[in-house]
């Protein structure tokens, strides 16, 4: 059995807030803009959060990066999992195709854009008939 590792939680639980207020910080910040943050605020932590994702694994792929495991869950889990699930999805898609999966990248983009769509609108349909 695994231990519990407290400093790996406590990282993913600190991390996810700041990513969290990020992400409300940008709604607001598109609300007071456009006076319209859908799609716009989605949109850009989905393309920032990616960004930056793919920036750190490169770095650290590439041997020009070095983090700890309670520093890599800070960030990647913590923060950019707070900000958006979108850069994890899009990492994930990466190394697919990375690790000579290219069909199975492609299958993951399409089953969960299609089913995530679905699981919403099936929600969203209960949920309004609740």
């Amino acid at each position: 059995m695994t231990r519990f590792n407290w400093p790996v939680w406590l990282a993913v639980l600190s991390g996810g807030a700041l990513g969290s207020a990020a992400r409300h910080g940008v709604n607001v910040w598109f609300g007071q803009l456009t006076n319209r943050p859908v799609p716009y605020a989605t949109a850009t932590v989905n393309l920032v959060g990616a960004g930056i994702i793919g920036v750190l694994a490169g770095a650290i792929a590439g041997g020009r990066l070095e983090m700890s495991v309670p520093l890599r869950t800070f960030i990647f889990v913590g923060i950019l999992g707070g900000f958006t699930t979108f850069s994890s999805f899009m990492l994930d898609t990466l190394t697919l195709s990375y690790g000579g999966e290219p069909r199975l990248a492609f299958t993951n983009v399409v089953v969960q854009t299609l089913l995530g769509f679905a699981a919403v609108w099936a929600g969203y349909n209960l949920g309004v008939g609740l």
